[in-house]
């Protein structure tokens, strides 16, 4: 159907507005996966739409004219709007049908829980294909993402949200070395620190009514995953969240010392982002999310 003329030229903005932002028909047409040909007419048909030359040729510079300046000020913004507003309202289903993104800043959980239980949802789902992708930046409205599992971050745009696990710590050592032992065993034994969880040790000997000059201080880890090796065969302790070493306690490979279990004060949660392409199946993945939880939480109550 042949456009009107009062019809105003979308695809012809964004040409415009892409060259305002790159200085360059050519940089422009690389950005927009077209011809330079094809942006100098989209620009040819906004100056007769609007009836007045928005770019001036200055050797090999594309510069903006007072009006072109003005009027790239003007729509930028809105077309931006418009853009992540159609993005983030998308249901259109593509070749990935079956298949969602999962976001966590949780890597330790997502190894020693998420991850081994994957096959269990793949199964209940009808053979849903679940990609993970770590993380401990603060999302964005851009990311690429259908569900966002963490404890720190914030999600900013329309989302729905499950609370999965209020993560409670523990103090674990190997058995050889803590069974039979009460807590002031940490007096003389040296307790790993984690450098990523820097909460995690003052908030335990808060609750345990006890001090840094209490304990003996042991070597630095990144991670909690790398401290786990380290607590299981040498002589010394970690205090990590219950949900972190639940299996490796029922295992045999390490033992809890009797009452040193608090809570953190720290919730990790799930969200269903509202743009993702397949709604349902990332919220199905929360609800399942939340009962897995549920069951490793009440394991280690038994």
């Amino acid at each position: 159907m042949a456009a009107r003329d009062d019809d105003v030229p979308l695809n012809a903005i964004r040409a415009f507005v892409t060259v305002a932002r790159e200085g360059s028909v050519t940089r422009a047409a690389t950005t927009l996966g077209t011809t330079q040909s094809s942006v100098s007419r989209y620009l040819a048909v906004l100056r007769d739409y609007l009836g007045a030359d928005l770019i001036e040729r200055r050797g090999r510079r594309n510069d903006l004219t007072e009006f072109g300046r003005l009027f790239a000020n003007a729509v930028s913004e809105p077309l931006e709007t418009v853009s992540f507003t159609a993005k983030r309202m998308r249901r259109r289903a593509g070749a990935g049908t079956n298949r969602i993104v999962v976001r966590t800043s949780l890597s330790i959980f997502a190894f020693s829980i998420l991850i081994p239980n994957l096959q269990a949802f793949s199964s209940e789902a009808g053979g849903v294909i679940v990609d993970i992708i770590s993380s401990l930046a603060h999302p964005t409205s851009s990311d690429d993402f259908d569900v966002l599992i963490t404890r720190d971050l914030s999600v900013i745009e329309p989302a729905d949200s499950w609370e999965i696990y209020k993560e409670e710590l523990v103090c674990v050592g190997p058995p050889n070395l803590v069974g039979g032992r009460e807590l002031s065993i940490v007096r003389s034994t040296p307790l790993l620190n984690i450098t990523s969880r820097p909460d995690i040790l003052p908030t335990w000997l808060r609750a345990m009514n006890l001090s840094s000059s209490d304990i003996r201080v042991g070597a630095r880890y990144d991670h909690n995953y790398l401290a786990l090796a380290a607590v299981m065969t040498g002589k010394c302790l970690l205090v990590a969240p219950e949900i972190v070493v639940g299996d490796l306690v029922r295992g045999g490979a390490l033992q809890i010392i009797p009452g040193s279990r608090t809570p953190s004060g720290m919730q990790y949660r799930a969200y269903a982002v509202d743009r993702s392409a397949h709604p349902e199946i990332a919220r199905s993945f929360c609800r399942w999310l939340a009962r897995l939880c549920k069951k490793v939480a009440l394991a280690h109550v038994a």
